[in-house]
This record gives structure tokens, C-alpha cells and sequence, in this order.
């Protein structure tokens, strides 16, 4: 995680745009990892707003990954 490190210590935003964690919203320094150290757990609406896609999107995304977890648990029990 040096990039994260990086725009921690110098206060900007990155701009590594191909990182996994980078978002286009430089209030959080472009970073999800950044993002959730500052403001911790998010609502989905919220969530929707940082990334630029509706909050029915954000919840689809959320049941499919939800649903691959609860397949995963039963898989490993």
C-alpha cells in the first residue's frame, strides 16, 4: 500500500487511476483505503455519491457479494 502511504504523507489526491482502490473523489485522496479511514462504515447512499453510480446499483453489487460470502460459509462448513 506505498501509494496510500504516499498521499497520506503529502495530503494529495492520487493519481494512480489503474490502482484497485482508487475512486474518482478527492475529498478521500482518490482512495477507498483513504476513504475508509476517514469516515469509516458508510451507508449506501453515501457509498453511491463516491462512486458515481445510483444506490440501486450500489445495492445490487452489495447482494450479489453478499450472496457469494453466504455460498462460501456454507461451502466451507
Amino acid at each position: 500500500m506505498k501509494c496510500v502511504e504516499l498521499s497520506e504523507e503529502a495530503q494529495q489526491a492520487c493519481c494512480y487511476s489503474e490502482c484497485r482502490y482508487w475512486i474518482n473523489y478527492e475529498k478521500d485522496l482518490n482512495c477507498t483505503i483513504v476513504c475508509v479511514k476517514k469516515n469509516g462504515a458508510m451507508t449506501l447512499q453515501e457509498t453511491s455519491k463516491r462512486i458515481g453510480l445510483s444506490y440501486v446499483r450500489i445495492k445490487q453489487i452489495q447482494d450479489k457479494a453478499m450472496k457469494k460470502i453466504n455460498k462460501e460459509i456454507i461451502k466451507n462448513s
